[in-house]
């Protein structure tokens, strides 16, 4: 029986027949799986991979504004990540009689490139193991809490050393706190859009086509990093310049084929492959279930609206994002472990687990981690559900209630913030948020949303954790707010704080709105916060005992580290799949699939004329393969949230195509790996370099590029 033990761990000598690999591998452990990358074909050394001492992959990988991945492909900084990375600055960018969502955007020179002010890179110049150096002084105290405090206090330290400059260094727990790593990074702030597909190309598809292959979604964006005059990091000004990059990204024009290998480098969020059986069952039979039913209310709110208004697509196309990408990765993943069995195939590696540690009396203390582990789930699940759920109704609902909680320092904390002379630029911050909110904000849909989640959150939430007449009272609290909060009016509110006066505060602490949203959080933490990270708290204590375990009864065996948003790299190969009976699934998509898909009724497969006219006139440039132009392929890279945007990488160090999904049966990925179904989704290199000079006319960015032909 193939136990569940696969999820974790990595048997160095894999069979070359083998598929999927799974494992988020830390770089600078390259030396420790990078003979068996070889097997797979890679033809790079593991200086030319990672390296601190010369050039190397690395240096041409970033993280993209804290979430995403991005990777640069020419020596003056140009930036390659997905469409649905760069969105927030398409959609900011974007207004009716700009509308570069809907028409895409391509800067002519440098002068025309788009400023992203909010947004940053993070560069990684080294991965350094401090294991020996946090535990110190810490393993011989037998008090968690003060074990705990001396590893902070050690972690604290070590990170002061490193910290000059613009250079930062950041330690992390890996495989549960057993080992701890450094990385040495280096943030960028001054990024400029320079150029998008319409969503047309970037989006296409939608949520139809979200999470599942085949796909043919063009699902990237181009962006620059500029820095000062020294090629160091510095906040926009017109006198930055491009920046200079140690290495940068070739771009492949090569023929594919299937077997080739595959190799996506990346910030991978997280994944949760140690969850104890309990633990499980909670995700797939009680929490995801209900995320889900929350989300797709909205959706179903958002949508219609958006569909009729190009004015409301604009302000929510971001939004509906945001909500429709976890919602229809929940379902998928949720489906996967179900197919898959995974609870029955957690029970029985526990069974495994708990039978080795009977057999060494010092081992007994793994058995009592995992026993623990799922007594605790049972004990606290409420605390965690109610959590997921006002996670789901406060930051993902109802938008006024996080627009009205900003007032609460001022309305709450006014004599305070005028004694430490703080209140001016409180109030200038406030001034400053109403215009950005109301641009992308429609009131009718927000109180539709409202009156849709509020009994659902209250159905869901235990009465003893809600605030006191929210149950009985929620709808008339909903019609006094859009009626009569100030905070809701625009020019009310802001008449209102240019007049601020000492007896002010006290007007806004009785705004139904700022009421409301202070309610539902001051309950949250009274009632839920501290229990459940009370529990969190023993939780993370036990499981750093359970992973212990693997490490210690299972020694011929090694671990790959959860993802944890930590530069990393995952290998294989360019496949198809067969993920269910009677379906085999192709590697590869083309532009003759994406047409005919094209429906001019259905938004998710409308496309522009423009595009259209190209397809027909067959202007494919040299980019074809066999006289196809493929769009999208897959491969069998171990990756979740977070890859997003990471580049996929040949067996020579080239660019191959832009990570930017995983299949619908891969979604189960993040806490069971299946090499049969899991495959990786990217668009082609030649795709978009297609759309690039042919659509959008923007030929001087692929001549800015190297190209391998």
């Amino acid at each position: 029986m193939k136990k569940i033990l696969l999820l974790c761990l990595f048997v160095l000598s894999i069979n070359t027949s083998s598929k999927a690999v799974e494992g988020m591998w830390i770089p600078s452990l390259i030396d420790l799986f990078h003979s068996d990358m070889k097997t797979y074909g890679l033809k790079l050394s593991p200086q030319q991979i990672y390296s601190t001492n010369q050039s190397s992959l690395k240096d041409a990988i970033v993280q993209f504004n804290g979430g995403c991945t991005a990777e640069i492909v020419s020596d003056e900084g140009l930036l390659l990540t997905n469409h649905h990375c760069g969105f927030s600055a398409i959609q900011h960018h974007s207004s009716l009689e700009k509308d570069y969502l809907k028409n895409g955007y391509w800067a002519k020179n440098k002068s025309e490139e788009l400023v992203c002010s909010w947004m940053y890179v993070t560069f990684v110049k080294e991965i350094r193991d401090v294991s020996k150096a946090v535990f110190e002084g810490s393993t011989q105290l037998k008090d968690p809490n003060a074990r705990k405090q001396q590893i902070q206090k050690n972690i604290a330290a070590l990170e002061a050393t490193e910290n000059k400059g613009s250079i930062k260094a950041k330690i992390k727990p890996f495989n549960m706190g057993n080992q701890y790593y450094m990385l040495i990074t280096e943030d960028f702030n001054d990024i400029r859009l320079v150029g998008t597909p319409p969503s047309a190309i970037g989006k296409y598809g939608g949520d139809t086509d979200n999470w599942v292959w085949p796909r043919h979604t063009g699902d990237f964006s181009v962006f620059r990093i500029y820095a000062n005059n020294n090629n160091q990091p510095a906040k926009h000004d017109a006198s930055n310049q491009a920046f200079k990059p140690a290495h940068f990204l070739p771009i492949s024009l090569k023929p594919k084929k299937e077997g080739d290998f595959t190799m996506v480098y990346g910030f991978p969020g997280s994944t949760d492959q140690h969850f104890a059986s309990d633990k499980l069952q909670f995700y797939m039979e009680k929490e995801r279930p209900a995320r889900i039913e929350m989300r797709q209310t909205s959706l179903d709110i958002i949508t219609p609206a958006m569909n009729k208004s190009d004015a409301i697509r604009i302000k929510y196309a971001s939004k509906q994002a945001r909500i429709a990408n976890a919602w229809k990765k929940w379902i998928g993943q949720i489906g996967g472990l179900n197919e898959l069995h995974a609870l029955d195939k957690k029970l029985a590696w526990e069974k495994n687990y708990t039978d080795k540690a009977k057999q060494e009396t010092a081992w007994s203390k793994y058995a009592k981690a995992l026993a623990s582990l799922n007594q605790l789930q049972q004990d606290n699940s409420d605390y965690e559900f109610a959590r997921s759920m006002f996670i789901e109704y406060f930051y993902m609902g109802p938008e006024f209630l996080r627009y009205a909680f900003n007032f609460g320092q001022l309305a709450n904390n006014y004599e305070s913030l005028k004694a430490e002379g703080k209140l001016e630029k409180e109030i200038e911050k406030l001034k400053a948020s109403i215009d950005p909110f109301f641009k992308n904000y429609d009131q009718a849909i927000d109180q539709q949303i409202y009156k849709a989640l509020s009994p659902m959150y209250i159905r869901q939430v235990a009465s003893n954790l809600l605030p006191e007449n929210f149950r009985n009272n929620w709808n008339k609290m909903g019609d006094k707010i859009f009626a009569k909060s100030m905070l809701m009016q625009p020019d009310k509110i802001k008449a209102f704080l240019a007049k601020f006066s000492g007896k002010s505060y006290k007007k806004l602490q009785k705004d139904p709105a700022l009421q409301l949203a202070n309610s539902l959080y001051q309950a949250y933490v009274k009632n839920i916060s501290k229990p459940y990270g009370q529990f969190v708290a023993q939780q993370n204590y036990w499981m750093q005992l359970y992973v212990e375990g693997i490490m210690k009864m299972f020694p011929d065996k090694k671990l790959w580290a959860d993802a944890n948003s930590t530069m990393r790299i995952s290998y294989g190969r360019l496949e198809g799949s067969a993920p269910v009976d009677g379906m085999q699934y192709l590697h590869y998509t083309t532009i003759d699939g994406l047409m005919q898909k094209y429906d001019p009724d259905n938004p998710d497969f409308e496309l522009t004329d423009k595009f259209i006219e190209l397809y027909k006139n067959k202007d494919f440039g040299d980019y074809l393969q066999d006289g196809e132009l493929w769009v999208c392929f897959t491969a069998s890279n171990h990756t979740t949230g977070g890859n997003s945007g990471s580049p996929v990488i040949d067996a020579e160090g080239n660019l191959m195509g832009i990570n930017f999904d995983r299949s619908w049966e891969s979604t189960m990925s993040d806490f069971m790996f299946d090499e049969s179904r899991c495959r990786n989704i990217a668009i082609d290199s030649r795709y978009m370099l297609w759309v690039i000079e042919k659509y959008g006319e923007a030929k001087h960015l692929i001549d800015e590029m190297k190209i391998v032909r």
